[in-house]
This record gives structure tokens, C-alpha cells and sequence, in this order.
């Protein structure tokens, strides 16, 4: 997996009227997600935007409220890449991250926020990574047509095994045949997509369709 710098600013100000004000500056407000549960009450040091989100049993995470700006995660969000985050907050403190979730406005698609998952090197991480398709389908060469059903497959592994994209042979592939995720697997990764879902079909065409009739009619 690929690497994307990325500076960000910590910001104290929450709620709609401080978002509101950040977006009006062009920039798009983001919060990082730590991964390591702590203890309640919490008796560490934080960092300036850091606070403590309980999540249950008496432990909670740490969740940073930060700024970044259009100019920075263009290239970080408009690629068919994935990437680790190398994110550096204030210009001094960096850690490692993967997008979690962006928010766009429904209308002009500007980007309204993003989530960001702080990873660590001993800690599995689910994300989606593209798919791609290798070979020449059977079906293909029969008169039909190759469908690409999911474009990226959810994977669950610590994010140096996770690989830019998964490769998908369809060489066998025939006429109105499938590849489910339960027919897939690949070193060091569990898929986390429901094992009946279609990875991709090989789909029949008006052409291929009448091949058939005449093969079944001689």
C-alpha cells in the first residue's frame, strides 16, 4: 500500500456553527478515531483538539477533531489508489491512518467531512480495496459479456499485509457463470463480504443467445 502525507490542524471549536465557519474558509473539518480502548476515567495527558468518546464498560477512545484543506486530500480522495496516511497534526506530532468515511454534500459533491482510523502495526484494520480482473474469460470468447459486480472487496488485516488491489482470474470463467467472494481467498487476509455476494459474471448476450438456439436447433 501506498503512502500520502497529509497536514492537518488539531481545532477546539465543535458543533454545526464552528463546522459551518470552516467550510465557509474552504477548508473541511475531520476527526481521527484512535483504536486503542482507555481506561475511564481517563488520567492521561491530551493533546490540544484531542477528547475522550466512551464507548462501553467503563472505556472509552480517543478522538481528535481536526482542519484539513481541499487542496491537500484532492489527491488522497479523487484516485482509484489506496493509501496509508502518514498524518501529521500541528506540524509536529504524525501518525498512521487509513479514510475511514467522507461526507459529500448531496448537490455539488464538495466534500462536507471526512473520518479518519489511526492504525497501528500489531492491529488488524478492515478496508476496501479495488478490484481487478485478469485474463481472458471462456464466456467471453463464447459471445458473452464480463460484468464487474463489486469494484472494491472489504478486507479485514494489519494494514502492511493489505495489498493495492486484489486480482481476480476469470480465464475459466464461462457462459453465465460467477465468482462469489467464497470462491476467493488470499494470503494473510480475510474477506469480510458476504461469501454469496457476486464478485464478477460473465453475463449472456442477444449475440450469445442466439448462438445457442442455432447450436440447439441443428
Amino acid at each position: 500500500m501506498n503512502t500520502f502525507q497529509l497536514e492537518a490542524a488539531s481545532r477546539e471549536a465543535a458543533g454545526k456553527k464552528a463546522t459551518k465557519a470552516i467550510r465557509k474558509e474552504g477548508l473541511i473539518p475531520a476527526v481521527l478515531y484512535g483504536q486503542v480502548p482507555v481506561e475511564l476515567p481517563y488520567g492521561g495527558t491530551l493533546n490540544p483538539g484531542e477528547k475522550i468518546v466512551e464507548i462501553e464498560n467503563g472505556k472509552g477512545i480517543i478522538v481528535t477533531d481536526l482542519v484539513v484543506t481541499n487542496e491537500n486530500v484532492r489527491n488522497l480522495i479523487y484516485t482509484p489508489y489506496i493509501y496509508l496516511v502518514e498524518l501529521t497534526l500541528n506540524g509536529s506530532r504524525t501518525v498512521k491512518a487509513i479514510l475511514k468515511d467522507i461526507q459529500f454534500h448531496p448537490v455539488t459533491d464538495a466534500i462536507l467531512h471526512i473520518d479518519f482510523l489511526e492504525v497501528f502495526e500489531d492491529k488488524p484494520i478492515v478496508m476496501a480495496v479495488p478490484v481487478i480482473l485478469e485474463g481472458h474469460a471462456e464466456g467471453v470468447k463464447a459471445g458473452g459479456k464480463l460484468n464487474l459486480e463489486i469494484r472494491k472487496l472489504r478486507v479485514r488485516a494489519l494494514y502492511a499485509q493489505i495489498p493495492e488491489n486484489l486480482t481476480v482470474n476469470v480465464e475459466n470463467l464461462g457462459l453465465g457463470k460467477v465468482i462469489k467472494v467464497g470462491d476467493l481467498s488470499y494470503p494473510d487476509l480475510e474477506l469480510v463480504n458476504a461469501k454469496n455476494a457476486v464478485v464478477c459474471a460473465v453475463k449472456l448476450t442477444r449475440a450469445a443467445r442466439g448462438q445457442e438456439s442455432a447450436a440447439t436447433a441443428s
